[in-house]
């Protein structure tokens, strides 16, 4: 039978009608995205402000209140004041602080000598290893900059003390929006080009009517290319609209080029396409597609793409597991394009492994496409 592109268009046509009258389609297309952006985007925040803390004064001299005063001045720190060290301990063990400061009974004093010798202590939760840099970091600050308007108040010269100036690149302001969002849209774009399409031949099967598809002339391409076409414009689309959510709502810079952005999510939409038809053709049922792209697509997505977790801090035979995802790829891809730009050497290895993998999935799902009942 030869190539009929009359055939295809049909095809394309009758698949597109049936996305859009299945709502879950237009669901998991179109409103799934936007919740999923704004959840990772405003609901999951890496960033470590108000952190509560407690202080414990035990010095009544001017110089410990005024450094009481700066500690709660600070937007970072949500302050708790307890009269005993034991009586902070008690909620720091208990989970009501993440850490504590003490100023012990001679601060005053050592500050007025001119501050060489005054020091403060800071304990803090190490259960959140990430909330307790933060918090000593924040404090450290706190204390830097207050001993040396002390000391210039006084007229003595500043404690010695090592200045820092820290540099961010590529996101300068450090919000962790602008390292999450691009993440997340490789998970989103991993549910709509693996799970919706992990349906698509299954469904046929149980409804009865892959038995007519197969009794008309349509070659295996044709079937094929028409299962892919309509989803993979329906990608694009979820895409395009997760772009304009990022860029206009959360203010999500994007420094890369628009091209490249579509020629990268392409490829992965292909990797995802591919794996979805390839499970809906194996299993022939929903249920069971649906589980299997949930199982290979979505959940390495989130865990082991670098999205969320690092993957320079998991174990040697995880982090192997981790070249074979193309999450991880697409990740790297889409964090370079919104926050760095254009940088080739990043990027073309990402883009090749990624046209791999699509190359694989497609070729694998063509392979075990059949135009016999019995599936060879």
């Amino acid at each position: 039978m030869n190539f009929s592109f009359r055939r295809l268009a049909a095809l394309c046509r009758k698949e597109s009608r049936q996305i859009v009258r299945d709502p879950s389609s237009i669901l998991i297309a179109f409103v799934l995205p936007v919740v999923l952006l704004f959840i990772f985007g405003f609901g999951i925040n890496l960033d470590a402000n108000r952190i509560r803390v407690g202080i414990v004064c035990e010095d009544g001299g001017a110089e410990a209140a005024r450094f009481v005063t700066a500690l709660e001045a600070s937007p970072y720190i949500d302050s708790r004041r307890a009269m005993s060290r034991q009586a902070m301990a008690r909620e720091l063990k208990a989970g009501h602080v993440r850490g504590m400061v003490v100023i012990a009974g001679d601060f005053s004093a050592k500050v007025r000598r001119g501050g060489g010798d005054a020091a403060i202590q800071v304990l803090t939760d190490g259960a959140e290893p990430n909330t307790a840099n933060f918090l000593g970091n924040y404090v450290q600050g706190v204390w830097r900059v207050w001993m040396t308007a002390r000391a210039r108040d006084l007229g003595v010269a500043p404690p010695p003390s090592v200045s820092i100036e820290p540099r961010f690149w590529f996101n300068p302001t450090t919000v962790s929006r602008n390292f999450l969002v691009p993440g997340s849209i490789s998970v989103i774009m991993t549910i709509i080009g693996a799970l919706l399409t992990s349906l698509v031949v299954a469904r046929e099967w149980e409804r009865g009517t892959m038995e007519a598809l197969l009794a008309t002339p349509a070659t295996r391409a044709e079937l094929l290319l028409s299962k892919i076409l309509p989803y993979y414009v329906l990608g694009l689309m979820a895409m395009t609209l997760c772009v304009l959510v990022a860029l206009f709502l959360m203010h999500v810079p994007f420094r890369g080029g628009l091209w490249l952005l579509f020629l990268v999510a392409s490829l992965f939409l292909g990797s995802g396409l591919g794996l979805g038809l390839f499970l809906s053709t194996v299993t022939r049922n929903q249920f069971m597609a649906a589980q299997g792209a949930l199982t290979a697509a979505f959940l390495p997505a989130t865990m082991l793409s670098g999205f969320v977790f690092d993957i320079a801090s998991m174990p040697g035979p995880v982090r192997a597991v981790t070249y074979l995802i193309p999450a991880r790829y697409f990740v790297s891809a889409l964090q370079t394009l919104f926050q760095a730009g254009d940088i080739w050497p990043v990027l073309l290895p990402n883009i090749a492994f990624l046209f791999m993998s699509a190359l694989f999935w497609l070729g694998l799902t063509a392979w075990k496409t059949s135009r016999r009942l019995d599936g060879s």
